[in-house]
């Protein structure tokens, strides 16, 4: 094989490689924000739960001294019915105690409820509470995994690239200057095997000369379609061309 061509080839299998874990690398920080995301919005979520719980006891205590207060005014007309002196001034007392105790059980009904919305909280936030501490160890430690993986990654891909920059120091500088302008422009693969007497690709029939050429993997040839460098894998023998095995 052509030496500048099989130093090509070995430098497109690292620069895909290091491609891949610089992928992983770029994600990895996405991926712990998100767990940390998710915690801070279990943690606000129980802290607003926690601020709605006292808004409810500071609303119904509210209730109660409205409560106490109109009892008191009924308490005052009860007194002053007995000072009236026709039927008319009676009957107005008694419809506006009518109204106040109306009003008194408005305000016992909406405590009513804001109890049963305080019981609830309340679940809530015994249960969140009771999850807290495990929440932050699971996150904490699924964020050291990742933190972990993440510079596993750039170690490795920290090897490829030292490998890499070895094999482009042994390439003639032309051949180089010549992967490098097609790899940025063929979005990063620059090299292409022949398959099936075509470039694998662009998925474009070879003219029979240069399948010729590009078998012998001697030369360094490009696509005639999308200009990126050929090179040929020999094809592996059909199960009846196995040594010791009848054809089909």
């Amino acid at each position: 094989m052509h030496p500048g061509l099989k130093t090509v080839i070995e430098l497109q299998q690292l620069d895909t490689e290091i491609a891949e874990f610089s992928a992983q690398i770029e994600l990895l920080p996405k991926e712990v924000q998100a767990i940390e995301t998710q915690l801070n919005e279990f943690i606000h979520a129980h802290e607003e739960r926690k601020l709605r719980l006292a808004r409810n006891l500071k609303e119904r205590k509210d209730f109660e001294v409205e409560i106490q207060s109109i009892r008191a005014k009924i308490s005052k007309h009860k007194d002053q019915l007995y000072e009236v002196k026709t039927n008319e001034q009676y009957k107005a007392m008694q419809k506006e105690i009518e109204g106040e105790e109306v009003k008194v059980r408005g305000f016992e009904d909406q405590i009513l409820e804001k109890m049963v919305e305080a019981e609830d909280l309340e679940n809530h936030i015994q249960d969140a509470a009771a999850r807290l501490d495990s929440e932050k160890a699971r996150v904490a430690a699924e964020v050291k995994k990742l933190q972990t993986l993440r510079q596993v990654d750039v170690e490795k891909r920290d090897e490829l690239q030292a490998r890499r920059d070895a094999d482009a120091v042994s390439i003639d500088p032309e051949l180089l200057a010549e992967y490098e302008r097609l790899r940025r422009g063929k979005r990063g693969q620059a090299v292409s095997k022949v398959r099936n007497g075509m470039c694998a690709a662009c998925n474009v029939m070879l003219r029979p000369q240069l399948l010729n050429e590009v078998r012998t993997n001697e030369f360094v040839m490009m696509c005639e379609q999308c200009g990126r460098i050929l090179y040929f894998v020999e094809p592996p023998p059909e199960a009846g061309d196995l040594p010791g095995q009848a054809p089909a």
